[in-house]
């Protein structure tokens, strides 16, 4: 169960950020709108929330999952792919120092970005993208082991359509995992009950346990009448202006 969650505000040039899709520019007042009504559904998932003020330095910044990974013994923050956006790190290590005595840190050559991982209980699935590399991945798994913590690695870099690992999974337990068609078959996968998404609805993928709720991608039906027909309180939000940016709404908030 999550209690906290820290968020960042979008900063006003949050469409020079990075993206690898073409879907024209964000709508800065749509993309503020949208994160209002983000914040509004943790808190409506029983979150109290850490929010940070709007960093114009990184315009990426408002995706908070990517520098930092929280378990329940600790945190280690990440070092991004992208070199633009190693800035984020060092702005929100104060933060995580208010709830966690120590911060853990990934070194180079190491990469590793947040989106990139996938907690399933006690077990991790790591992916392998053009942010996160081998080095990174394994200084991770090396963390995480003394907390009695698993690790498999999933290499994405020949998957079209997907810039992190959770771009095309989410794990909302039950041993159930949300996938899309081009990692379903993949081994690390094998001992979940997978919930497999319509090529037409992959964006839906990227979707958030949060207590008793799923956050899911409005505008997904089908994704979302699955989900509700096995039990699951889904709350549908609309993330146009976040998917302009490679984003989801996992990447929207470090959630413990």
């Amino acid at each position: 169960m999550f209690s906290k969650a820290i968020v960042r505000k979008p900063a006003h040039n949050f469409a020079d950020g990075l993206t690898t899709v073409d879907m024209g520019t964000p709508d800065f007042t749509k993309t503020l709108e949208q994160h209002r009504a983000y914040c509004e559904a943790l808190k409506h998932c029983g979150l109290s929330l850490i929010e940070l003020d709007a960093d114009p330095d990184h315009p990426d910044s408002t995706f908070v999952e990517d520098v930092a990974i929280l378990v329940e013994h600790g945190a280690i923050a990440t070092l991004p792919g992208a070199e633009s956006r190693a800035g984020e790190v060092a702005n929100i290590k104060s933060t995580l120092m208010q709830f966690y005595s120590e911060l853990a840190a990934i070194n180079a050559p190491g990469t590793l970005d947040g989106g990139d991982i996938c907690e399933a209980g006690k077990h991790f699935i790591i992916g392998i993208s053009l942010r996160t590399n081998e080095a990174g991945a394994r200084q991770l798994a090396d963390w995480l082991a003394p907390f009695g913590f698993t690790s498999d690695f999933v290499d994405i870099r020949s998957v079209p359509g997907i810039l992190h690992l959770k771009s095309g999974i989410s794990y909302i337990g039950d041993n159930r995992m949300v996938v899309i068609d081009a990692l379903a078959d993949h081994p690390a996968f094998k001992n979940f009950e997978l919930i497999r998404v319509r090529a037409d609805e992959d964006y839906a993928a990227n979707c958030v346990r949060v207590n008793d709720h799923v956050l899911m991608a409005s505008g997904f039906p089908a994704l979302q009448n699955t989900l509700e027909k096995l039990g699951y309180s889904v709350i549908p939000l609309d993330m146009s202006e976040y998917q302009k940016m490679d984003g989801g709404l996992s990447c929207l908030s470090l959630r413990f």
